[in-house]
């Protein structure tokens, strides 16, 4: 018997560590960055991550593990950047950046659950190649909709694709660590 809420929450403590110890390093410096850009910084971690995925031959010695971590946590900055907007400076401690994730993840998380509750896991049986595609279908979109200046006609707004490419990434490291096991 699977636990998604278990692993999900797994797989958020190692994103939500690596973007702590981030912070300490650098900073809210990310607190510059308007969405386009980290639109595109999500972009380059799904194209590396099919390019890792059609390509035998690797020249950088990482896998597709740090790219999905990477796509998580761009999506988070990217979530607190809409609710905050774009600044000037860096404005964030630690503390408080890391108050808005774990506000973030909360609301995504209970996505994914009402969204699992409907389909019934339907995620389970997809491969990750299907999974990366869908995080760069819903890039395509999210560029389309900041090129149409952040208006739909019918559609979910950028906030719920940036949800989804989160929930898919997770998805997909679970599957990863299913078959490390």
């Amino acid at each position: 018997m699977h636990n998604t809420s278990e692993q999900y929450d797994a797989i958020i403590s190692e994103c939500r560590g690596l973007f702590i110890k981030k912070m300490s390093d650098y900073g809210s410096a990310w607190r510059i960055l308007r969405l386009p850009s980290l639109t595109d910084q999500i972009f380059i971690k799904a194209q590396r991550i099919r390019q890792l995925q059609e390509n035998n031959i690797r020249k950088v010695d990482e896998g597709e593990k740090s790219e999905f971590i990477g796509i998580i946590n761009y999506s988070v900055m990217a979530l607190i950047q809409l609710e905050l907007g774009v600044v000037d400076q860096p404005d964030l401690t630690t503390e408080k950046a890391t108050e808005l994730y774990d506000k973030e993840i909360k609301t995504t998380k209970e996505l994914m659950e009402n969204k699992n509750h409907d389909y019934g896991e339907a995620w389970r049986d997809m491969r990750i190649s299907s999974l990366t595609d869908l995080i760069l279908q819903k890039l395509l979109r999210v560029k389309q909709i900041e090129d149409n200046k952040g208006k739909t006609l019918v559609s979910e707004g950028i906030d719920a694709n940036y949800q989804d490419m989160i929930n898919y990434a997770i998805f997909a490291l679970i599957h990863h660590s299913e078959s490390e096991s």
